[in-house]
Protein backbone atom coordinates (compact mmCIF):
# COMPACT_ATOMS: atom_id res chain seq x y z
CA UNK A 1 0.00 0.00 0.00
CA UNK A 2 1.34 3.11 -0.70
CA UNK A 3 2.37 5.32 2.05
CA UNK A 4 1.92 8.90 2.98
CA UNK A 5 4.25 11.33 3.95
CA UNK A 6 5.64 14.96 4.73
CA UNK A 7 8.46 16.83 3.64
CA UNK A 8 9.75 20.39 4.46
CA UNK A 9 12.76 22.39 5.23
CA UNK A 10 12.58 23.81 8.64
CA UNK A 11 15.17 25.89 11.01
CA UNK A 12 16.59 23.78 14.01
CA UNK A 13 13.87 25.65 15.95
CA UNK A 14 11.02 24.50 13.85
CA UNK A 15 9.84 27.43 12.21
CA UNK A 16 9.10 27.55 8.27
CA UNK A 17 8.88 31.37 8.29
CA UNK A 18 11.22 33.99 9.96
CA UNK A 19 9.69 37.36 10.93
CA UNK A 20 10.41 40.77 9.06
CA UNK A 21 11.31 43.76 11.18
CA UNK A 22 7.84 45.50 10.53
CA UNK A 23 6.85 42.45 12.72
CA UNK A 24 5.44 40.17 9.40
CA UNK A 25 6.48 37.11 8.51
CA UNK A 26 8.32 35.91 5.29
CA UNK A 27 8.04 31.85 4.31
CA UNK A 28 11.45 30.67 3.99
CA UNK A 29 13.68 33.69 5.21
CA UNK A 30 14.90 34.60 8.67
CA UNK A 31 15.81 38.18 9.78
CA UNK A 32 19.27 39.87 8.25
CA UNK A 33 21.44 37.48 7.17
CA UNK A 34 19.82 34.79 8.25
CA UNK A 35 19.90 31.77 5.26
CA UNK A 36 16.67 31.15 3.34
CA UNK A 37 15.16 27.75 4.14
CA UNK A 38 15.73 26.66 0.41
CA UNK A 39 19.04 27.73 -0.29
CA UNK A 40 20.22 24.15 -0.34
CA UNK A 41 17.87 23.56 -3.66
CA UNK A 42 20.15 26.11 -5.73
CA UNK A 43 23.56 26.00 -4.04
CA UNK A 44 25.16 22.86 -5.32
CA UNK A 45 26.39 21.10 -8.52
CA UNK A 46 24.40 18.35 -9.25
CA UNK A 47 21.27 18.75 -11.22
CA UNK A 48 18.06 17.22 -9.78
CA UNK A 49 16.98 14.74 -12.14
CA UNK A 50 13.14 15.64 -11.81
CA UNK A 51 12.54 19.33 -10.83
CA UNK A 52 14.29 21.86 -14.15
CA UNK A 53 16.27 24.16 -12.15
CA UNK A 54 17.05 22.72 -9.21
CA UNK A 55 21.45 22.22 -8.40
CA UNK A 56 21.82 20.45 -5.15
CA UNK A 57 24.51 19.35 -3.74
CA UNK A 58 25.37 15.58 -4.28
CA UNK A 59 24.54 14.20 -0.92
CA UNK A 60 20.90 16.56 -1.12
CA UNK A 61 20.11 15.67 -4.95
CA UNK A 62 20.16 12.06 -4.52
CA UNK A 63 17.76 11.77 -1.36
CA UNK A 64 15.64 14.93 -2.95
CA UNK A 65 15.16 13.19 -6.13
CA UNK A 66 14.68 9.85 -4.61
CA UNK A 67 11.90 11.11 -1.90
CA UNK A 68 10.95 13.25 -4.92
CA UNK A 69 10.19 9.68 -7.16
CA UNK A 70 7.98 8.27 -4.86
CA UNK A 71 5.43 11.08 -5.52
CA UNK A 72 2.41 9.91 -7.25
CA UNK A 73 -0.28 12.49 -5.73
CA UNK A 74 -0.05 15.47 -3.29
CA UNK A 75 -2.53 17.19 -0.55
CA UNK A 76 -1.56 20.94 0.50
CA UNK A 77 -3.65 22.81 2.60
CA UNK A 78 -5.13 26.21 1.48
CA UNK A 79 -2.96 28.71 3.05
CA UNK A 80 0.31 26.46 1.10
CA UNK A 81 -1.68 26.72 -2.35
CA UNK A 82 -2.20 30.50 -1.63
CA UNK A 83 1.26 31.26 -0.65
CA UNK A 84 2.81 29.62 -3.27
CA UNK A 85 0.48 31.80 -5.69
CA UNK A 86 -1.73 28.43 -6.52
CA UNK A 87 0.87 27.00 -8.38
CA UNK A 88 0.56 28.74 -11.51
CA UNK A 89 -2.58 26.12 -12.14
CA UNK A 90 -0.44 23.31 -11.87
CA UNK A 91 1.27 21.57 -8.62
CA UNK A 92 4.34 21.34 -6.74
CA UNK A 93 5.34 18.42 -8.15
CA UNK A 94 6.19 18.08 -11.83
CA UNK A 95 4.23 14.75 -12.51
CA UNK A 96 1.90 14.30 -9.60
CA UNK A 97 -1.81 15.08 -8.91
CA UNK A 98 -2.41 18.20 -6.60
CA UNK A 99 -5.26 18.19 -4.37
CA UNK A 100 -5.91 21.24 -2.08
CA UNK A 101 -7.96 20.45 1.05
CA UNK A 102 -10.05 23.59 2.00
CA UNK A 103 -13.56 24.60 3.85
CA UNK A 104 -14.24 27.14 1.91
CA UNK A 105 -14.50 27.50 -2.07
CA UNK A 106 -11.61 28.50 -4.13
CA UNK A 107 -12.98 29.61 -7.90
CA UNK A 108 -9.47 29.51 -8.83
CA UNK A 109 -8.57 25.87 -9.26
CA UNK A 110 -7.39 24.81 -12.21
CA UNK A 111 -9.14 21.99 -14.27
CA UNK A 112 -5.49 19.85 -13.14
CA UNK A 113 -6.48 20.66 -9.22
CA UNK A 114 -9.08 19.13 -7.03
CA UNK A 115 -10.29 20.80 -4.23
CA UNK A 116 -11.55 18.69 -1.05
CA UNK A 117 -13.99 20.18 1.52
CA UNK A 118 -14.72 17.43 3.17
CA UNK A 119 -11.66 16.85 5.60
CA UNK A 120 -8.32 15.33 5.42
CA UNK A 121 -9.26 11.87 4.98
CA UNK A 122 -11.20 12.04 2.04
CA UNK A 123 -8.53 14.38 0.25
CA UNK A 124 -5.65 11.89 1.38
CA UNK A 125 -8.10 8.68 -0.15
CA UNK A 126 -8.52 11.02 -3.12
CA UNK A 127 -4.62 11.14 -3.58
CA UNK A 128 -4.16 7.61 -2.63
CA UNK A 129 -6.44 6.38 -6.01
CA UNK A 130 -4.61 8.92 -8.11
CA UNK A 131 -1.38 8.38 -7.15
CA UNK A 132 -1.99 4.58 -8.89
CA UNK A 133 0.29 2.74 -6.04
CA UNK A 134 2.79 5.50 -5.70
CA UNK A 135 2.96 7.41 -2.31
CA UNK A 136 1.38 10.53 -1.06
CA UNK A 137 2.84 13.99 -0.10
CA UNK A 138 1.38 16.13 2.23
CA UNK A 139 2.00 20.03 2.09
CA UNK A 140 1.73 21.96 5.35
CA UNK A 141 1.25 22.19 9.09
CA UNK A 142 -2.10 22.34 9.01
CA UNK A 143 -2.72 18.98 6.74
CA UNK A 144 0.04 17.49 8.24
CA UNK A 145 -1.35 18.19 11.88
CA UNK A 146 -4.68 16.56 10.88
CA UNK A 147 -3.15 13.92 8.93
CA UNK A 148 -1.47 12.87 12.18
CA UNK A 149 -4.16 13.17 14.54
CA UNK A 150 -6.40 11.45 12.39
CA UNK A 151 -3.59 8.25 11.90
CA UNK A 152 -2.84 8.72 8.09
CA UNK A 153 1.18 9.79 8.18
CA UNK A 154 3.43 6.63 7.61
CA UNK A 155 6.56 9.28 7.28
CA UNK A 156 8.09 12.38 8.50
CA UNK A 157 10.85 14.09 6.63
CA UNK A 158 12.68 17.23 7.86
CA UNK A 159 15.27 19.12 5.89
CA UNK A 160 16.69 21.26 8.84
CA UNK A 161 18.76 23.96 7.96
CA UNK A 162 21.03 24.80 10.52
CA UNK A 163 20.30 28.44 12.03
CA UNK A 164 17.27 29.57 14.81
CA UNK A 165 15.05 32.05 13.43
CA UNK A 166 13.49 32.81 16.92
CA UNK A 167 9.64 32.97 15.97
CA UNK A 168 7.58 32.70 12.76
CA UNK A 169 5.23 30.78 11.29
CA UNK A 170 5.94 27.04 12.92
CA UNK A 171 5.85 23.85 10.93
CA UNK A 172 3.53 22.15 13.53
CA UNK A 173 0.56 23.14 14.81
CA UNK A 174 -0.84 22.26 18.31
CA UNK A 175 -1.60 18.34 19.18
CA UNK A 176 -3.89 16.93 21.64
CA UNK A 177 -1.71 14.35 22.02
CA UNK A 178 2.21 13.73 21.42
CA UNK A 179 3.29 11.51 18.11
CA UNK A 180 6.14 8.85 18.57
CA UNK A 181 8.65 9.19 15.75
CA UNK A 182 11.48 6.58 15.15
CA UNK A 183 14.56 8.20 13.05
CA UNK A 184 15.16 6.04 9.87
CA UNK A 185 18.00 7.75 8.28
CA UNK A 186 19.89 11.18 9.18
CA UNK A 187 21.90 12.27 5.47
CA UNK A 188 24.41 16.04 6.56
CA UNK A 189 24.50 17.61 3.14
CA UNK A 190 26.09 21.42 2.63
CA UNK A 191 23.88 23.14 4.33
CA UNK A 192 21.46 20.98 5.64
CA UNK A 193 20.43 17.52 7.56
CA UNK A 194 18.32 15.72 5.89
CA UNK A 195 15.55 13.85 8.92
CA UNK A 196 13.53 10.91 7.44
CA UNK A 197 11.79 9.30 10.87
CA UNK A 198 8.42 6.87 10.77
CA UNK A 199 5.59 7.67 12.79
CA UNK A 200 5.11 4.64 15.37
CA UNK A 201 2.02 3.52 16.05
Amino acid sequence: MSKVFSAHAVSVDGYISGRTPDGGEEFGRGLGDAPMLFDWYFDGDTPSRLFDGFKLSEPSARLFDTIAARVGAVVAGRTTYEHSGHWGGGGPHPTARLFVLSHRPAPEISETQTLVTTGVEDAVAAAREAADGKDVALMGGGVLTSALEAGLVDEVILHQVPVLLGGGRGFFHEFPEHVRLRLLEAVPAPGVTHLRYEVAR
